[in-house]
């Protein structure tokens, strides 16, 4: 996919309903690796993307997460 086309690529809002929420990004390719971390406190929002370099997102800890296929929060 084109560079340019990556602006459109599909985002995801996540929010954190504790402090301490971890949001992990993980790269494409042949080997999956953390490539950025963030933490989250509790009623921060963050709005993420997929991009060529981001092919996964991993959430630990309370969190509602906003997606085009609908929300989810994780469990306890």
């Amino acid at each position: 996919m084109p560079e340019q086309d990556w602006v459109l690529a599909d985002y995801i809002v996540i929010k954190a309903m504790e402090n301490g929420v971890t949001i992990m990004g993980l790269t494409r390719g042949r080997d999956t690796k953390f490539h950025h971390t963030e933490k989250l406190d509790k009623g921060e929002v963050m709005i993420a993307q997929f991009t060529e370099h981001t092919s996964a997102i991993k959430i630990r800890g309370k969190a509602e997460l906003l997606t085009k296929h609908g929300g989810i929060r994780t469990e306890d």
